[in-house]
Parts: structure tokens; C-alpha cells; sequence
């Protein structure tokens, strides 16, 4: 199993448990493989996923996620 083929898995994982905190977690790791490997709207993607699901928990980490996807552009 390949590490993208484990990250969808866990994704989907999370997503049928309904775990918020998982949820953001694992689309801020993919958002910043996508970032590491060069591919910022890829990675911008995955880090939207991860804001909106922040702030649907209203988890902390929200404002850090709109500031970053704010300094690519991406949300106000």
C-alpha cells in the first residue's frame, strides 16, 4: 500500500466516524505533501478541506489554515 493509498484510507475512515480532528489533521498532511512536492494548487485543495473542517469543530488551528491559504491568495 502506497503512503497515498494509507492516507486515503484513513481519510475515508475519518470521514465515515464523523472525527473532525482527524479529519483536519490528515488534510493538513496531504495539503503539505502536495506543497512539498511543488504542487500549491493541489495543496491549497487539501488545505481548504482542512480549514473548513477546523471550523466546523472550531478548532484553533483554523485561523493559522485561513491565514496560510489567505497569503497563497486563496480565501479573504
Amino acid at each position: 500500500m502506497t503512503d497515498e493509498a494509507a492516507l486515503d484510507a484513513a481519510l475515508m475512515a475519518a470521514h465515515r466516524a464523523g472525527d473532525l480532528a482527524a479529519l483536519v489533521r490528515l488534510y493538513q498532511s496531504a495539503g503539505e505533501a502536495a506543497e512539498a512536492a511543488g504542487d500549491r494548487d493541489r495543496a491549497a485543495f487539501f488545505l481548504t478541506h482542512a480549514w473548513v473542517f477546523a471550523l466546523e469543530a472550531g478548532l484553533p488551528e483554523a485561523g493559522a489554515l485561513q491565514g496560510r491559504l489567505r497569503g497563497w491568495g486563496r480565501c479573504w
